[in-house]
């Protein structure tokens, strides 16, 4: 077999795939997705603020230009794009979305509506105290392992040293591969409790931790409805919470009621408020809250304020139920409280998460006091050789006189070693073969400036030296003594909670299913209004008369009608077309309709409207019914009351159109006009009246093509005048003839 025949692997596809994807899982959980169960950041969020730490964006320094952080964490530490970095840089510096904000953004971070932030080189940003406070203090006494980072040349924090579980104050969202975590924000003031009581008594039960973190806190306020299943929720890990936004009543104009929404879910965080407002219209519209009458978005720097104004005597309770019912403003928020602990993922309950944190605190905590041991006990050796050193400075002095360089020096001081060196007696070469200082003291020595001989000097350093003395007894404490660690740890917590603390914004409550009764209709007249393309809409009776004028002459069918009514529709094709007026939409004056056609069974490509009327007209009056063919007749308007949505409103010959449905009195004259110019008057009592399955009578004799055109009806003394070919013609001038007749021609 040749060597590049040694080198190949025989393996299946699906073992080689298999693998790869679990790698890829992996990467894309713990290095990207999910929060580390002890800082609660994922890896960008911790890289971005431990750049901002080396960039010395401290809280109290001057705002640096986020691109200059964007590009200095990709550079160094997150290869991943700048979009990414940017948005996680946003997030941490969003109010609305952050229990904490960890970042001091200054520009436009972006609106709780879900405007987005600006681009990364008009914002700027710096870190919080906070953040300062509770992430990166003490990175300096390596309390914490750091890693190489992507390429190597650089090293980063594996965690940031948080000294409390920012998991559960800012929570987390992220989606990994094939699991989803949901953590929701909590109070900052609560968590500390929690902590401190867990340090004080590692067996507290998880109703006793309960009454200390209550519940989630969302900074978009709101009210969780289900508190009953929030102890399930902790001890699970998993779980629903269903929150509502929080609604005032105001008195508005008019005795009119405004229900004000004050704080919204944090679900809502977005697209979801611009879709709650386009919710709350089509209720109204749909009449399922016909009491609505507007809807407006008053929200500011001063809070979120969404007005919904009802109408008089509007039932305000059942209004707020249906928007809880029906609308976004209560929603579910799903509980997972997947998190990265010792490298793999794990849904942890909350005690879980708080002992992770326990745990966290006194690692860092031993790891900070080893540590501050260690120098203090590396600065009580110098102090000891220093003090020392002052009691025989004569003979030191006189050795460094002696010396040809620093090493003889040193040799002399840490071993004794007088070779070479001049000195004024053999007695003070028998005191410094005595000598015997630590090497480190014997630097310290070598050195210390003259100044230091002075009398107050020397005090100070016997102050200094019975200062690390007292230290060195505290740190050994700490160290040796797991009760005066944990006091110190509650000392630290204690003066946190006193600076960061604020109070619960989310209300906890005990809420029963909603129940909408079915609203209280109230009658009242309205005005219909089409325009000449059928677009049809309801307008309040009092907006019509005030404005009449433009109303009538902008619409080409406008009439009055109770609410509780019908609306005819009789078409060209014989049949009628029952809307009941709750259908058609109530709009504004200057708001546009909705097409006819939308909601009847009127169909505007095959047929066309010839009359429309409230049933409550209709069925009081008579209908007379003319046909291009010529055929006539009048029918009583109760044949068309009817529950149904479309009836066949007269018998129409084949081939045959119905031409003209009018509103008749039998002390009329008919006036028939044919395509070819032929007119014919005649009184109207002469048509009969017949049921609406009747074809009707002769109503014109036409002959050949000619066809009925137009349809006239004269009551009353005043003339009536039509134009006719350039001239003006009256129609109560014509001969009076005999219903059934040709007519008379007018050129």
């Amino acid at each position: 077999m040749s060597v590049k025949e040694d080198r190949i692997v025989r393996t299946d596809y699906s073992e080689i795939m298999q693998k790869n994807y679990i790698d890829y899982a992996m990467s894309v959980i713990v290095s990207r997705a999910l929060p580390d169960v002890r800082d609660g950041l994922k890896p960008v969020q911790r890289r971005v603020l431990y750049d901002m730490w080396e960039l010395g964006t401290r809280y109290d320094r001057p705002y640096r230009k986020s691109a200059r952080i964007v590009g200095d964490t990709m550079g160094k530490y997150h290869p991943h794009g700048d979009s990414s970095i940017y948005d996680a840089l946003v997030v941490m510096a969003q109010d609305f979305k952050k229990g904490r904000v960890l970042v001091d953004g200054h520009g436009n971070f972006g609106s709780i509506e879900g405007d987005g932030a600006a681009a990364m080189r008009y914002t700027e940003a710096r870190l919080e105290k906070f953040t300062q406070d509770v992430f990166l203090s003490d990175l300096d006494k390596d309390i914490i392992d750091f890693e190489p980072n992507f390429d190597e040349t650089e090293r980063e924090p594996a965690v940031l040293p948080a000294r409390l579980p920012n998991v559960l104050i800012n929570g987390s969202e992220g989606i990994a591969v094939g699991m989803v975590t949901s953590i929701p924000p909590h109070n900052t003031g609560e968590v500390i409790d929690a902590v401190t009581a867990l340090i004080r008594n590692p067996d507290l039960t998880d109703g006793e931790l309960l009454g200390l973190i209550t519940g989630p806190d969302f900074p978009t306020g709101g009210i969780v409805v289900n508190k009953k299943d929030l102890e399930e929720i902790y001890r699970t890990g998993s779980g629903r919470i269903r929150i509502r936004g929080k609604v005032e009543i105001e008195k508005g104009k008019g005795g009119k009621t405004n229900i004000v929404v004050t704080e919204i879910p944090y679900t809502m965080i977005g697209s979801g408020i611009g879709k709650f407002l386009n919710d709350v219209a089509q209720l109204a519209e749909s009449k399922q809250a016909p009491e609505i009458s507007d809807i407006s978005n008053q929200s500011g720097k001063e809070g979120t304020r969404i007005v919904i104004e009802c109408r008089k005597g509007a039932d305000v309770d059942r209004i707020c139920n249906l928007l809880y019912k029906k609308t976004r403003l209560e929603d579910t928020f799903g509980v997972n409280m997947l998190v990265v602990s010792e490298g793999r993922p794990e849904t942890m309950s909350l005690r879980q998460i708080l002992e992770a944190s326990v745990d966290f605190q006194f690692e860092i905590a031993g790891r900070k006091y080893e540590n501050l041991l260690t120098h203090e006990l590396e600065q009580k050796e110098i102090q000891e050789g220093l003090i020392r050193a002052v009691d025989v400075i004569d003979l030191i002095i006189e050795i460094l006189r002696g010396s040809k360089n620093r090493k003889m020096a040193t040799d002399c001081l840490v071993m004794g070693q007088t070779e070479g060196i001049r000195f004024k007696s053999a007695k003070s070469r028998k005191m410094a073969s005595r000598l015997m200082f630590t090497e480190r003291q014997a630097n310290a020595i070598l050195d210390m400036r003259l100044v230091k001989l002075i009398g107050l000097e020397i005090e100070a350093l016997e102050r200094d030296y019975e200062e690390t003395l007292k230290k060195i007894a505290f740190y050994e404490d700490l160290l040796e003594n797991h009760d005066s660690m944990a006091k110190q740890i509650t000392k630290e917590l204690a003066a946190m909670k006193k600076e960061y603390a604020v109070p619960r914004r989310t209300k906890l409550e005990d809420a029963g299913e909603i129940v909408i009764e079915a609203p209280r209709f109230v009658e009242e007249e309205v005005v219909f209004c089409m325009d000449r393309f059928g677009y049809a809409k309801l307008l309040d009776s009092a907006v019509y008369d005030k404005n009449r004028e433009s109303c009538d002459a902008e619409y080409k069918t406008v009439f009055r009608l109770m609410n509780t009514d019908r609306i005819c529709i009789f078409t060209d094709t014989g049949k009628m077309h029952a809307l009941r007026v709750s259908e058609v939409p109530a709009r504004k004056l200057k708001d546009k309709g909705v097409p006819v056609d939308n909601i009847s069974h009127f169909s505007n490509q095959n047929e066309n409207i010839l009359y429309m009327a409230p049933m409550s007209e209709v069925q009081d009056s008579e209908l007379f019914f003319a046909t291009e063919k010529g055929l006539i007749k009048r029918t009583a308007g109760s044949e068309f009351v009817t529950g149904a949505r479309t009836i066949q409103s007269t018998k129409l010959a084949e081939g045959d159109l119905l031409k003209a449905v009018i509103r008749s009195d039998a002390s009329e004259q008919a006036v028939l006009q044919s395509a070819a110019g032929f007119f014919l008057r005649f009184p109207l009592a002469d048509t009969p009246i017949q049921k609406k399955v009747a074809l009707g009578v002769r109503g014109m004799d036409l002959s050949g093509d000619d066809v009925l055109e137009s349809v006239y009806l004269l009551g009353g003394p005043d003339d009536f005048t039509i134009s006719w070919h350039g001239s003006q013609l009256s129609l109560k001038k014509l001969r009076m003839a005999k219903r059934g007749g040709k007519g008379t021609r007018k050129k």
